[in-house]
């Protein structure tokens, strides 16, 4: 009777495990309307938002994945959908109703690296408090876009374990006003993900390989700053890699390019399941060939008509970029 009295509990709590399914990445990030103008054009409101480029960018790599966002009643049900066809479980977005969506809105100038911010209006982000659903509270990878410090790292508070490798991006904005706030999140995180621009800011310094050492003395054991055009390099101990850009005839729209980047990272390293910094190089690869489709066209356009053909074929071009033998000089 004993032995009965114990293995009863013992039974369904093996049940109750089985019950708690891990999730392979989730993204937290705006989902957004933007109204941009490029020397090639301009659009009225079209869907952006980091969380949206993160999450469509790694679903290329990983279907098991979850959103965390807050959007207003006007935001339409088929963006939603279409993700959610992606692999993206989008019960983490809230739908406010009776409230608006975010709304960016700028111009850029003709080189595309420089812009004006002509509307911001935060509307429901403003107010964001990130709720972390039943379904997400396993998680093997966590991707922070660029949200407040705050709102970051809250959702690392809320989840019951931590996940193998957290990712976050930031931005000056939040280097001007939450310094503090964006320090105790960066003590928290395993990758940064920020420009060159960024990185000076943040280290005070301009060498970026000086930049690179009092960045990560904060917290962060990898870094990666991006340069736009120029490439990206990574930073972890006293390694560094430096992945080119792909050289373009046209760039569009440069709108959601490093949360696209980002997202293609994450992406590869979930479905990878492996951080080394050998993998890391070729997550990097990666992000960065999904960024070069994303700049073709406005908004997420590029990112919903690729194919994952497309996309070795692309890898294979920035493989080339720098695969080449070389005879002894002397």
């Amino acid at each position: 009777m004993g032995v009965a009295k114990l293995v009863a509990p013992i039974f369904y709590l093996a049940i109750f495990a089985l019950l708690i399914i891990t999730m392979r990445l989730l993204t937290v990030g705006s989902v957004a309307f933007d109204a941009i103008e490029t020397p090639f054009g301009k659009t009225d409101k079209i869907v952006g938002g980091a969380g949206t480029f993160i999450a469509l960018s790694s679903s290329f790599f990983v279907k098991d994945q979850g959103l965390i966002s807050v959007v207003g009643d006007d935001f339409p049900s088929e963006t939603l959908d279409y993700l959610n066809s992606k692999g993206v479980n989008t019960k983490g977005v809230q739908i406010k109703e009776g409230e608006k969506t975010f709304f960016w809105s700028g111009k850029y100038h003709n080189d595309m690296n420089s812009r004006d911010t002509l509307v911001t209006e935060l509307n429901v982000l403003g107010t964001f408090d990130p709720i972390v659903p039943a379904e997400y509270q396993e998680v093997d990878y966590l991707m922070l876009g660029n949200l407040s410090p705050e709102v970051q790292r809250t959702v690392i508070e809320r989840l019951p374990n931590r996940p193998k490798l957290i990712a976050m991006d930031t931005m000056n904005f939040w280097m001007d006003i939450a310094m503090d706030e964006l320090k105790k999140t960066m003590s928290l995180v395993d990758v940064l993900i920020i420009n060159d621009e960024e990185a000076r800011q943040l280290s005070q310094e301009y060498s970026l390989v000086k930049a690179a050492k009092v960045i990560r003395a904060m917290g962060p054991k990898f870094l990666i700053i991006k340069k736009g055009e120029h490439g990206a390099l990574l930073f972890h101990n006293e390694d560094i890699f430096f992945a080119p850009a792909l050289p373009l005839e046209d760039v569009f729209d440069p709108t959601g390019a490093g949360d696209t980047f980002a997202g293609g990272f994450m992406g590869y390293i979930a479905a990878t399941d492996d951080f080394s910094f050998e993998n890391m190089k070729r997550a990097i690869i990666s992000g960065s060939a999904l960024a070069s489709f994303c700049v073709e066209k406005f908004g997420t356009t590029r990112l919903t008509e690729i194919t994952s053909n497309d996309l070795n074929r692309r890898v294979e071009k920035f493989v080339s970029l720098a695969n080449f033998e070389m005879n002894q000089l002397v």
